[in-house]
């Protein structure tokens, strides 16, 4: 019951934010930023973020900690659905409502309930959505998350095994609202929780290879965040608890995800140069004007 339960939600999760990131893609344009494109810099800055953030949130006081989360939160789903909702007190009063919302059912029901967990993956999951957008239609390229992912792989595997620092910063949250994961816990035996730096590195991975590869792309992300973002986790953490007899604390997902997407880019390269935002156009895409493709044709999705 257990392995169907956390694998069921983790596949929805998993491929709920996919599904999400690529709709959005699909029909909204983002204002690019007054940058160039992305490089190996840039990915250098991103892994000295990834590394410092965990530092930063332990060293906030307990009841701090939330604040800032619920702030952040409130802060990407401004940012992202701008484009959406250009109401800016609408956008504001939806935003609010829906913190709101993560607050009240912690506080009613708690933190195993039901309702404060689909509560906090609904926030959770649109602020992966649309910090993926940013990212993808920003300039960041398939290979630059291969090779970001590639770093999380190492970054994720030092700090669950070597040093404990995932743990600790799991356990930082443990009982106040707005946690970075979502997840779905019914009492304290049931329960699936799936990172929120996760889900982003599935989102961006496969909303980069739809952009440069187009379906082929789309069909290559969706295989491997299954197979190696939900299945490998979910059997492995079984797996070694039916040997050892323990389960583990937790399993690192990036270990088994984020060499199998550098694989992924290597694969897709094969099939020429990746397509820019300038060479994607969709139809009745909200936002922004919609880019001129030095298309032949035009088919449904994005064409080359």
């Amino acid at each position: 019951m257990t392995v169907f339960f956390q694998l069921t939600v983790t596949l929805v999760l998993a491929l709920g934010v996919c599904g999400g990131a690529i709709a959005y893609f699909r029909a909204v344009r983002t204002p690019r930023p007054p940058v160039g494109v992305f490089n190996g810099s840039d990915i250098f800055m991103m892994m000295g973020f990834v590394l410092a953030l965990p530092y930063l949130y332990l060293a906030l006081p307990g009841a701090v900690l939330p604040v800032v989360l619920a702030l952040v939160f409130a802060g990407g789903l401004s940012v992202g659905y701008q484009p959406v909702i250009a109401n800016g007190r609408l956008r504001r009063t939806l935003i609010a409502v829906l913190i709101t919302s993560v607050l009240v059912s912690h506080l009613a029901f708690g933190e195993t309930a039901p309702p404060y967990w689909v509560a906090n993956s609904a926030v959770v999951a649109l602020v992966v959505v649309s910090a993926t957008n940013l990212n993808v239609q920003g300039g960041m390229r398939l290979k630059n998350v291969a090779w970001f992912l590639l770093a999380l792989t190492a970054y994720d595997a030092f700090f669950a095994w070597v040093v404990p620092l995932t743990r600790e910063l799991s356990d930082a949250v443990q009982g106040y609202p707005y946690a970075p994961a979502a997840g779905l816990r019914i009492g304290e035996d049931l329960g699936a929780v799936v990172g929120m730096g996760d889900l982003l590195a599935y989102a961006l991975f496969t909303t980069t290879a739809y952009k440069a590869y187009g379906k082929r792309g789309l069909r290559t992300g969706i295989v491997l965040v299954t197979l190696f973002g939900a299945v490998a986790p979910v059997a492995t953490l079984h797996i070694v608890a039916a040997v050892t007899g323990h389960a583990p604390a937790l399993i690192p997902a990036q270990v088994f995800f984020g060499p199998a997407a550098f694989l992924g880019h290597l694969f897709l390269r094969r099939g020429g140069p990746e397509r820019r935002m300038a060479d994607v156009v969709l139809r009745g895409t909200r936002g922004g004007a919609v880019p001129q493709a030095r298309a032949r044709g035009a088919a449904a999705g994005p064409v080359a």
